[in-house]
């Protein structure tokens, strides 16, 4: 089941850890940094290709994302 909560919770960390501000993250997702504030936030879920764009950033499964599981590594 998807958790918006958990979903902003790890959008957040992985954006920190990693040191790039929202604008940066928006810009290679094609979306505003408004969209990655409102979803960091839990106000607004994103698309399925947002969340694979996401995923594929930084490099994390979409399971890992939705809180599906607490393993980031992608299954290939």
């Amino acid at each position: 089941m998807f958790s918006k909560n958990i979903f902003s919770e790890r959008l957040f960390e992985l954006r920190k850890e990693r040191a790039i501000n929202q604008a940066t993250l928006a810009g290679a997702l094609g979306v505003s940094s408004h969209q990655v504030s409102k979803m960091e936030k839990a106000q607004r879920a994103a698309s399925i290709e947002v969340m694979c764009a996401l995923a594929d950033y930084f490099n994390v499964s979409l399971d890992y994302l939705v809180g599906r599981t607490d393993k980031p590594e992608v299954n290939r």
